[in-house]
C-alpha cells in the first residue's frame, strides 16, 4: 500500500558517442524524455542546459578512447537527478577565470542551477558527475 508521501520514480539512460557531435543528440533525448514524462517547458529549459554542460564536460576533459559516455536520468515529483559517466577517472574541477575567457564557465553554471552536485568513481573505470535539481513548477506525470 503507497503512502501519500511516497515518490514514484522513472528512470532513463543512454549511451552515446564520446565526441562532440554527440553533445546535440544528448540535448534533443533529454528534452523528448522530459517532455514524455509531463515536464513544464522551464524544467525542461534548465535540465537540458545542466545534461549538456555535463555532456560537453564529459567529451572534452573525460574522453577515453574506446569509453561510451551515458546520461541518465532518474526523475521523481519533486526532483530530477541527472548523471553523466565518462570513462575517465579524473576528477572534475572548476576554473578559477578571468572576465576575459570564453570557455570553462560549465560547472559553475551547473553550480548555480542544480540544488546539489557531486561526483563519484565508476566501476570498473571512470567517473560519474552528476547534479540534482528541483522542479521549479510540477506537469502532470
Amino acid at each position: 500500500m503507497a503512502t501519500h508521501d511516497q515518490q514514484t520514480a522513472e528512470r532513463w539512460h543512454m549511451q552515446f558517442s564520446s565526441t562532440a557531435a554527440c553533445i546535440s543528440l544528448v540535448r534533443r533525448q533529454v528534452e523528448k524524455t522530459l517532455s514524455k514524462w509531463g515536464y513544464v517547458l522551464d524544467d525542461i529549459d534548465r535540465i537540458v542546459l545542466v545534461s549538456s554542460e555535463l555532456a560537453t564536460n564529459a567529451v572534452l576533459h573525460g574522453h577515453v578512447p574506446g569509453h561510451l559516455l551515458e546520461v541518465s536520468l532518474t526523475s521523481t515529483d519533486h526532483s530530477c537527478l541527472i548523471e553523466v559517466s565518462d570513462g575517465s577517472p579524473c576528477t572534475p574541477m572548476a576554473l578559477r577565470l578571468t572576465a576575459d575567457e570564453e570557455h570553462g564557465r560549465g560547472l559553475p553554471l551547473v553550480s548555480a542551477l542544480a540544488v546539489r552536485v557531486g561526483h563519484h568513481a565508476r566501476k570498473p573505470t571512470g567517473k560519474t558527475v552528476w547534479a540534482h535539481m528541483l522542479r521549479a513548477s510540477q506537469g502532470s506525470r
